[in-house]
């Protein structure tokens, strides 16, 4: 496919997946067209050659494994993660102050606070019952997180403070009017309101996913973090051609707070996948440790391309830019999983797939992010390389990636995935 095509493709996927657990049920369905069976992770695992996935929540693990496979076949596996950072409504949202209705918020992740000033918000998540789960989307203009204005806070463009506890709470309504919160919401889902025993709702930006700049050259998404790799994976998954690995994908929860929970990459969510998968297989954990040490797992997220207007906060010999290729992402204190034998692993893959690549490193003097990757490795034992497609404006409520780099990344994991490298 065109650069073009795959960009276009990639806006449906974030304009549909305005929350982890959206994201999960898009992903669902493009496995489904591929070719991929859902199956019930409380149910045996009876099957093990063939395409199929799992769903948790926010997480997904999706595989395609070879007919008749060895039990200890080795893996080719992707991970990213379905979370960004944004606004969390709080269990108990309705507030009132000063004939305005508005609702609290928990800050997820680490959100630049001020990209959520002054933009129409809507609300997704998901929403339970006694009947189960059921996903709830508001593409409206409800919310608003409005500014105070210049005249009575003169020293806002010398550095704007944001208190997260009285600042960010938006604006929904007029004290007195209209429906309680939790009644919107259940129309929305077509449930009664009394049936809804809980909910995780947040806040996304409206504005669609559209490409920037003279010629089109860039492109402007909320959610490009992660959502830009969770598409390649995806995409790769149902693309490439297996014969004699196992193809695996994770999609993680929760990465922009710590992995640390059920869904989360510091989980047993994969590894317990995995294994379950082998046993199928009429293999044993001594197939399982062979099968691990003899895989390769590539973590996609997003990387630091080279701003120009703060050239002093990056290494000069590592600058990124926007569609040059994926970008495989080094640190000796090992916040990214990559050493020389992944990059050079890396570097064949992105050779054959006919794609540019870059290398990032973190500037010496400043604090370096981390991402799914050393948890990974460390749960798994298994070789990781970081990588992925550069960006701007990380963690804003809209951020900023070239128009070139989702089918670089496409290409590149497709290629990894079908063994090459």
């Amino acid at each position: 496919m065109t650069a073009d095509v795959v960009l276009d493709d990639l806006f449906a996927y974030i304009d549909a997946s305005p929350s982890p657990f959206h994201a999960v049920a898009a992903a669902a369905v493009r496995l489904e067209a591929g070719g991929y069976a859902e199956i019930d992770e409380q149910k045996a695992f009876e099957e093990a050659d063939g395409k199929y996935f799992v769903k948790r929540g926010g997480g997904l693990i999706a595989w395609d494994r070879p007919e008749g496979a060895d039990a200890s076949c080795p893996m080719r596996l992707v991970g990213a993660h379905t979370d960004s950072p944004n606004l969390r409504i709080k269990p108990q949202p309705e507030s009132e102050r000063a004939g305005y209705r508005q609702l609290g918020v928990e800050i997820y992740g680490g959100v630049l606070l001020n990209s959520w000033l002054d933009r129409d918000l809507g609300i997704s998540g998901r929403v339970v019952t006694d009947e189960g789960v059921t996903l709830c989307r508001i593409d409206q203009p409800l919310l608003r997180v409005a500014q105070l204005a210049i005249h009575l806070d003169r020293d806002a463009n010398e550095g704007l403070k944001l208190d997260r506890q009285a600042h960010l709470s938006p604006i929904w309504g007029e004290s007195g009017h209209g429906p309680a919160f939790l009644e919107m919401i259940a129309f929305a889902a077509g449930l009664d309101a009394t049936a809804i025993r809980a909910f995780d709702l947040m806040a996304h930006d409206l504005t669609p996913s559209a490409r920037l700049g003279e010629g089109g050259a860039f492109y402007a998404a909320p959610r490009i973090d992660n959502l830009a790799s969770c598409h390649a994976a995806v995409s790769a998954m149902v693309s490439s051609n297996v014969t004699e690995t196992m193809s695996v994908m994770c999609l993680f929860d929760h990465e922009e707070i710590g992995s640390t929970s059920q869904t989360g990459a510091d989980s047993a969510f994969l590894p317990d996948v995995i294994e379950r998968v082998v046993i199928a297989s009429g293999g044993d954990r001594e197939d399982l440790l062979r099968a691990i040490t003899n895989s390769w797992c590539v973590s996609a997220d997003g990387a630091h391309a080279v701003h120009p207007n703060y050239l002093d906060r990056y290494e000069p010999d590592h600058h990124v830019r926007l569609n040059g290729g994926p970008v495989v992402k080094m640190n000796a204190n090992v916040r990214y999983a990559s050493d020389a034998p992944g990059l050079a692993m890396f570097s064949r893959v992105c050779e054959a797939a006919g794609v540019p690549m870059q290398s990032y490193v973190h500037r010496t003097n400043l604090a370096c992010g981390s991402t799914i990757g050393p948890l990974t490795a460390a749960n798994l034992g298994m070789r990781t390389v970081d990588v992925g497609s550069a960006q701007l404006s990380m963690h804003s409520a809209r951020e900023m990636g070239g128009s070139k780099d989702p089918a670089h990344l496409t290409a590149s994991l497709r290629t990894f995935l079908s063994g090459v490298g």
